[in-house]
């Protein structure tokens, strides 16, 4: 499949371990409620509107759209609620739909975040390694210079000569 296919994106958001996360559930859910509202309130709205003089939402079909333009707060002006208790279903409406954007929207920032937290963790990890190695391997060479200054000292001082820290 290939990675930028909607079925291969999906899988994988769903196989990946940020699934369980809750700020995953959460968007997920929050859009669950947000369909599930904007199908009730489609439902609700059609007996309260379609009967009004001047409506514009009098069918379950023309409600459904008009339920995505509030909750997406995109409203067209095409499709308007006329009577109270419509304008009642409409501030829920875009209320929930608001919400949502806003879960969803928080939830993805902290996705990046944590995703940018994660790399930067990483990273800190492997430069801690470096710097470790580094002066593991600057330690390990300093006594080998140590051993050969040693071993020089011990050999200069042997032929005789009266080498540094030698005294006759």
């Amino acid at each position: 499949m290939p990675p930028l296919s909607p079925v291969y994106l999906l899988r994988k958001l769903l196989g990946n371990e940020r699934w369980r996360q809750h700020h995953v559930r959460a968007s997920v859910w929050a859009a669950l409620g947000l369909i599930l509202v904007m199908l009730v309130g489609s439902w609700i709205i059609v007996p309260f509107e379609a009967p009004a003089p001047r409506a514009t939402i009098t069918s379950f079909p023309l409600a459904l759209w008009w339920s995505v333009e509030t909750a997406t707060t995109v409203g067209y002006g095409d499709l308007y609620p006329v009577t109270t208790a419509g304008r009642v279903i409409a501030g829920i409406v875009m209320l929930v739909g608001i919400s949502v954007f806003s879960i969803v929207t928080a939830s993805l920032a902290t996705w990046f975040v944590g995703s940018a937290a994660h790399r930067a963790r990483q990273v800190a990890r492997a430069v801690e390694h470096a710097g470790a190695r580094g002066r593991a391997d600057a330690d390990q060479e300093l006594r080998a210079l140590h051993a050969r200054f040693d071993r020089l000292e011990e050999l200069i001082g042997g032929e005789g000569g009266a080498g540094p820290g030698v005294r006759r």
